[in-house]
């Protein structure tokens, strides 16, 4: 029998095998990709998969047209890290102030779990521009102008929504760490937070404490202690809720004047709220680890003789923009200009930014220098 003429190859019909084994490869390439790429930082993803086995990740469809829609809940589920959020809440104006927090953070390996409340819709575009699904705006957004001068109704506006902001996510179920970005890390705060405590925070006086300070609820001045509202670590206990609740309370007690001698402040008000609730585990921790800027910045001896165990540095006891940039310039450290390269947001242009929704509020005067840079106060 003479030799079968052997057919060119594009002209085999494809056998079941084949096409069996082309099945299986395509099915093959795509496990593989939905597996690997979420674990990747593949821009396919809007959210890499930072999250716990046990817990999923959120969904990796969302885009940056639903910032306005990300909630609460959906942001500390991406953020957070063993059960724990670090949170700060930021007008636009302090955006260096961020990055510059961000920054001493990021030393500390703990930028992974920051959720940046964004008080304006400026903030909040611009921190998911250049750090997806760490930022979330709960409504209503307030001026970013008005928020950050200290004393005014803006800034109270700002400070006064501070505990039910914590208080939801300790509902959520997460510990929570709040810091004022007006703050640097020196070294990991989180080892100077063991026990079970429900509240840790630190003392906002400026009198120098034996390195072997009690942890109570440190003594009271005319009736009334000095704890400092700017940092602050919750536990998600019974404790920690019940003492939100009531500084929620006290804040809502004391209606906005503008007399300077009954101007309201939320960091009284915390303090009403730490002597009112009796139920709660409190723990003052180590001023020489956390002190008070009128401590760290106004006492060189202190500082000398407490030279490396300070932790956290608050550049408080002083107001205005300016004069705290100024301050951790001469300190060194301000690293938002040299070191931004070690910010998760990078390097920021400080352009003035306003979302339709804020330039709607706005008369037309207000309109003509939106496009010039930001002459910060």
């Amino acid at each position: 029998m003479g030799q079968q003429q052997q057919r060119p190859f594009s002209n085999r019909p494809v056998s079941l095998l084949n096409r069996n084994g082309l099945f299986l490869l395509l099915l093959a390439l795509l496990v593989l990709l939905g597996v690997c790429l979420p674990l990747s930082e593949f821009p396919l993803f809007m959210f890499p998969n930072r999250t716990s086995a046990s817990s999923p990740p959120p969904s990796p469809s969302f885009v940056v047209s639903d910032w306005r829609d990300y909630t609460l809940a959906q942001a500390a589920r991406f953020v957070a890290k063993n059960g724990t959020v670090i949170v700060c809440a930021v007008s636009y104006p302090f955006l260096p102030f961020l990055n510059n927090w961000l920054i001493s953070i990021s030393r500390q390996k703990h930028h992974e779990k920051v959720l940046v409340i964004a008080e304006d819709y400026a903030l909040l575009y611009k921190v998911n521009e250049k750090w997806p699904g760490h930022a979330v705006l709960i409504p209503p957004a307030l001026d970013p102008e008005a928020a950050h001068h200290f004393g005014s109704q803006g800034f109270y506006n700002l400070t006064s929504r501070r505990p039910q902001h914590l208080l939801d996510i300790l509902e959520l179920g997460y510990n929570v760490m709040y810091n004022d970005v007006d703050m640097v890390w020196l070294q990991d705060p989180f080892k100077y937070l063991q026990g079970s405590h429900d509240v840790y925070f630190m003392d906002d006086m400026t009198a120098i404490k034996p390195l072997n300070h009690s942890h109570g609820l440190p003594p009271s001045r005319n009736g009334v202690t000095y704890v400092c509202s700017c940092m602050i670590f919750l536990r998600c206990t019974s404790g920690a809720k019940l003492l939100l609740k009531k500084w929620v309370e006290e804040i809502r007690a004391q209606p906005w004047s503008n007399t300077e001698a009954k101007k309201p402040h939320d960091q009284p008000a915390f303090n009403r709220a730490l002597h009112k609730t009796t139920q709660i585990d409190v723990y003052l921790l180590p001023q020489s680890a956390f002190p008070s800027g009128g401590l760290y910045f106004k006492n060189q001896k202190w500082v000398n003789e407490t030279k490396g165990k300070h932790v956290i540095v608050h550049n408080n006891y002083i107001v205005g923009y300016n004069n705290k940039l100024k301050r951790f310039q001469d300190f060194g450290l301000w690293l938002a200009d040299d070191q931004f390269h070690e910010s998760p947001l990078g390097k920021l242009e400080l352009i003035q930014e306003q979302n339709n929704e804020e330039k709607k509020q706005k008369d037309s005067g207000l309109n003509e220098n939106r496009s010039q840079k930001r002459n910060f106060l």
